[in-house]
């Protein structure tokens, strides 16, 4: 069997490797082909993934690097495309809902080559968030759909979605997450920073609707007024670093730092109190690990973080953060369970899929 693994993002690496390993566990005398599409093309955002993660190096290098919707969407087709014709797949794997997994379904499927979706049948119902358009074309196209909770089920038959399409496998980045936990565990990156572990609030911020408008401005403001009352340490994205730099406005007591590894971040991020995002990925792990975690967004589309009592959403409304210390307050060490299946083996059950429908 042949099968061609196109990744292009951050989280893209952490939800494909652990399917990689298994379907390579599985198929030994398959092909196994990695498209690296450079959608993220920094250093820290993607090649550290593959050299923690132990993913093989790619076999293909798009560079398809930044731009906007359309052109990073049509250079990854223009470019995928003499790729599948040289490795001529009998499948090509996905995952998550940006756009090097919009244009590599777009491109298989025009092209006759099944397609996988990993993380399929996520929905915020927000038709103005490009992924969310994203998601719908991969599981419409989609010969075999992985999902990783329950409500992705109702989804996608309101979507009429044929059942047998459908594979409730669990979620591949807690796979990853699992993994590497004895890992993580031993870094200790938050006493390398000076700060005491579960004291502090971790922050991650990149979307355009919050970082590419007014509403950073606040947002900044709000998180200086929130680091008077407990530590702040903050990751900056470089595009969220470029913008917060362009209001040239005062942020005392934030600790802001580059973006870090993933056993960096992820040892960062076990260890914090508090964790305020608006990453979809990121509420997943703090689910897996019982962190509380505070969205800043109006929805979304992993609700299943909501109903394990580990997930808060703001709203998109930087006003709020200044009610994270009293809801932390209230929550108390509460416990948490992870959702069903999200137990380290959804790779496993992938590959069952994978190699039954061989």
């Amino acid at each position: 069997m042949r099968i061609v693994y196109v990744v292009g993002t951050r989280p893209n690496f952490v939800k494909t490797a652990p399917v990689i390993g298994a379907l390579r566990s599985r198929l030994p005398d398959g092909r196994h082909a990695i498209v690296h599409t450079g959608q993220h093309y920094d250093r820290l955002m993607s090649e550290v993934f593959l050299e923690e993660l132990g993913v093989p190096a790619p076999d293909h290098m798009l560079e398809v690097g930044s731009g906007s919707h359309a052109l990073q969407t049509a250079r990854t087709m223009e470019r995928l495309e003499p790729v599948l014709l040289e490795e001529r797949p009998d499948l090509v794997v996905v995952p998550g809902d940006v756009n090097s997994t919009l244009a590599a379904v777009l491109t298989a499927v025009k092209m006759g080559i099944p397609v996988a979706h990993v993380e399929s049948g996520l929905r915020s119902f927000d038709l103005t968030m490009p992924e969310e358009v994203n998601r719908i074309v991969a599981d419409r196209f989609s010969r075999d759909l992985f999902i990783h909770s329950e409500e992705a089920i109702g989804n996608l038959r309101a979507e009429g979605i044929a059942e047998e399409r459908i594979h409730f496998v669990g979620n591949t980045m807690i796979d990853t997450l699992a993994a590497l936990e004895g890992r993580f565990r031993e870094v200790g990156m938050a006493r390398r920073l000076g700060l005491e572990p579960g004291s502090y609030a971790l922050i991650t911020l990149h979307r355009p609707a919050l970082v590419d408008g007014p509403l950073l401005a606040e947002t900044v403001t709000q998180l200086a007024a929130l680091a008077s009352e407990m530590p702040v340490v903050f990751p900056v994205h470089p595009r969220t670093r470029k913008m917060m730099e362009s209001l040239d406005a005062e942020h005392p007591g934030l600790s802001l730092i580059d973006p870090l590894g993933y056993l960096d971040f992820l040892s960062l991020l076990a260890e914090a109190g508090a964790v305020l995002t608006d990453s979809g990925g990121i509420q997943e792990e703090t689910t897996y690990l019982g962190i509380p975690c505070f969205t800043l967004r109006d929805n979304t589309e992993r609700p299943v973080t909501i109903s394990a009592g580990t997930n808060t959403l703001l709203g998109l409304d930087p006003a709020a953060i200044a009610g994270i210390p009293a809801a932390l307050a209230a929550r108390g060490d509460a416990p948490s369970e992870p959702p069903p299946l999200w137990d380290g083996h959804a790779a496993e059950r992938i590959a069952d899929v994978v190699v039954a429908g061989a």
